[in-house]
């Protein structure tokens, strides 16, 4: 087994990367975590490292994050700079593993850096795969916003409307009080199974930051990081996050773009997935619901998601294996 828990230069600051693999010959698969600001290698290096037969996994603390919080300037803190950090990293994994290309795969934020990341710096994605998939930050949080106030009422849930009165509706993706106004929102939208119907009506904390504590993945300079990062890139970002418009700026890709997306996900709404599917031309694309599963498919479907997850990649490596 190689197992590469370190920390490499991207974008001029030191930043943390986790690889596992039991083959360095196997396809690259890089995550990219969601918030942003909110890292995903506790989960991924715990609960899906069955990908391990079929990948190397590589996971990443943007900048910001967890273990790459430190040394950052907040005018970074911008959807072009990780952008550019992400194809830096790509191309550092390429050079380290002997591939030309590797595959991608993002979650909420990820899936909207992974998009950035596809149409900017094409040249070394093998394909890429989004979940929880960003289309319109605007639209996104109007509908959560509605969704909760409409199940807040029907529940006749006096305290849960007026929190959300207080807090919105949002303008241009951003609630009265940014961050804190952000997370009220999220509490409510998580207590009425818009996060998952899998998991449950779990708060935030429960859901999100618990697992994390709990990982023994993060070493105390990382978890500092990820307890002072999240907040602060949340608020940094979240103004650009919540402009984002994909139909009107990515609509074209030069590489294989698979979406994995929950039906019930009212973090970032499905309903707004399709319309944006259709409009994208690339070598190959396919949309795949998951029926039973919201903001998260591969944790709340895991056996029907990494099956497909497999079967799509590999289709793509198979047809160009000498290069991935």
């Amino acid at each position: 087994m190689i197992d590469i828990n370190t920390k490499i230069m991207i974008g001029g600051i030191k930043q943390r990367i986790h690889i596992k693999t039991d083959d360095a010959s196997k396809p690259v698969l890089l995550f990219l975590h969601g918030g942003p600001g909110v890292c995903n290698r506790h989960n991924i290096m715990t609960a899906h490292l069955d990908l391990l037969d079929t990948f190397t996994i590589a996971t990443w603390d943007q900048r910001g994050s967890g273990g790459s919080a430190y040394g950052v300037k907040d005018e970074d803190l911008t959807i072009r700079r990780l952008t550019d950090d992400a194809a830096e990293l790509v191309e550092w994994l390429c050079a380290n593993f002997g591939k030309d290309k590797i595959f991608v795969i993002g979650g909420s934020w990820g899936s909207e850096l992974g998009t950035w990341l596809c149409s900017r710096h094409p040249e070394h994605i093998a394909a890429f795969v989004g979940f929880g998939q960003v289309v319109n930050g605007a639209e996104n949080e109007r509908i959560s916003w509605e969704f909760c106030m409409n199940e807040a009422r029907k529940a006749g849930d006096v305290k849960a409307m007026d929190t959300l009165l207080k807090v919105g509706p949002p303008v241009m993706g951003v609630y009265k009080g940014g961050f804190d106004g952000m997370m009220a929102q999220r509490n409510v939208m998580m207590k009425y199974g818009g996060y998952s119907k899998q998991e449950g009506k779990q708060s935030y904390f429960e859901s999100m930051v618990k697992p994390i504590l709990l990982s023994g993945e993060y070493t105390p300079s990382d978890l500092a990081g990820y307890i002072s990062g999240y907040k602060r890139v949340l608020k940094v970002m979240w103004a650009e996050v919540g402009a984002t418009d994909f139909p009107a700026t990515c609509t074209k890709f030069e590489v294989p773009f698979f979406i994995l997306d929950g039906r019930l996900d009212m973090n970032t709404p499905a309903e707004l997935v399709e319309d944006w599917y259709n409009m994208i031309e690339a070598p190959e694309k396919d949309l795949v619901w998951f029926e039973n599963s919201g903001h998260n498919p591969m944790n709340d479907e895991p056996e029907k998601f990494k099956r497909i997850l497999r079967e799509k990649l590999m289709a793509v490596h198979d047809r160009e294996e000498c290069r991935i």
